[in-house]
């Protein structure tokens, strides 16, 4: 898997979770939460769609890591290949 078909998983769950939120124009270094209206809710469901749909868990303590979309291809990228 490639680090532009993690960035499009992320992004998917996004659209999903939170369907007004417009992700064509992401800052990849920016804060999602910076850039979006995501409240704590919404990133817990994003962690667990993460688990859903890929089998990835993430512990509490790395969700710092998914931060921002680059973090999240960093965290992601070796747990999803």
């Amino acid at each position: 898997m490639t680090a532009q078909e993690v960035r499009q998983i992320v992004i998917d769950i996004i659209s999903d979770i939170a369907p007004d939120e417009d992700t064509s124009g992401l800052d990849d270094a920016k804060s999602l939460r910076e850039q979006m209206d995501l409240d704590s809710m919404d990133f817990l469901d994003i962690v667990m769609e993460l688990r859903k749909r890929h089998k990835v868990e993430v512990p509490q303590e790395d969700y710092p890591q998914l931060a921002s979309l680059n973090s999240c291809v960093a965290y992601l990228l070796p747990k999803l290949s």
